[in-house]
């Protein structure tokens, strides 16, 4: 193997799936939970609703959770990688996919969720058109990302930092790979581009860290930093080799870096989380 970890590509930078990672993506869900003010979506999913789409299910425990809270939906989460796990409600099952090929679905679905897809989708708005066609009259869709950009409120984030330096490296790479890194920027836009009514947008600060003295941004923080620390190798190592021709040595070389400097306290750095959902108009 080139890496250390199993390699399970969506796109030429995919994060590679390791338990380091499958931990990571549940503190993700955390984060994103404790973001929402606990909730696990935004948009209003009908009571009785009776297929759910998970796309990109990653660890499965987004599905798992909202197939307790919907007991009478079937609810199916996909993804490339099976890391998902085999107990399971009985209305949740999960399926290997590939949401950049066409659909094949047979019956609509109710709502269908997209989350944290940055970094794997190179067609967003083919992916928005056809979740579109897949969801029934009046269902609802919602998709969940990030805008990657790395600022801080106060100016204590300079472009001299090596975190900024990367953050930079890492979008511009990763758009000369035709991934678009921050797609919460451009969520609402491409579900009223696809056709969607009422599309409603929200958009959060993340904090990188505890410094926030708001007592909920720095849970938030707390959790945003617990899953920077575990995922930042994972982040770099293949569009920084593969990409930028760096060594995996001078890769962890500035990784050593910018755990340092996350972990000054006088460095404000944040980024933003964005949630736009929306409804398709009745037939």
């Amino acid at each position: 193997m080139k890496y250390s970890r199993l390699a399970l590509l969506y796109s030429e930078q995919r994060l590679m799936s390791d338990q380091k990672e499958t931990d990571r993506l549940d503190i993700m869900h955390k984060l994103t939970e404790v973001s929402l003010g606990g909730k696990l979506n935004l948009a209003p999913i009908p009571a009785n609703a009776q297929r759910i789409l998970d796309i990109g299910t990653g660890t499965g425990i987004w599905a798992i959770e909202t197939g307790d809270k919907y007991p009478k939906a079937e609810v199916l989460g996909n993804d490339i990688s099976p890391i998902q796990p085999k107990w399971v409600p009985p209305n949740v099952r999960f399926e290997v996919d590939n949401v950049e090929e066409d659909w094949t679905y047979h019956q609509p679905f109710d709502y269908i969720h997209c989350r944290m897809m940055g970094n794997a989708i190179k067609d967003w708005p083919r992916l928005n058109r056809q979740c579109f066609e897949h969801t029934r009259p009046g269902g609802w869709v919602e998709f969940i990302d990030l805008d990657l950009t790395w600022t801080s409120p106060d100016g204590s984030l300079q472009e001299s930092h090596a975190s900024k330096r990367f953050n930079n490296e890492f979008i511009k790479a990763s758009r000369e790979t035709g991934i678009e890194s921050c797609p919460g920027l451009y969520l609402e836009g491409w579900m009223k581009d696809a056709g969607f009514k009422d599309v409603k947008a929200e958009k959060f600060v993340w904090p990188v860290g505890t410094w926030p003295k708001d007592k909920h941004l720095k849970e938030v923080g707390a959790w945003n930093y617990l899953q920077i620390m575990e995922g930042l190798e994972a982040f770099t190592y293949a569009l920084f080799t593969r990409h930028l021709g760096m060594s995996k040595a001078e890769v962890e070389v500035i990784c050593a870096i910018i755990r340092k400097e996350i972990k000054n306290p006088a460095m404000h750095a944040m980024f933003h989380f964005h949630v736009a959902y929306g409804q398709k108009p009745d037939a």
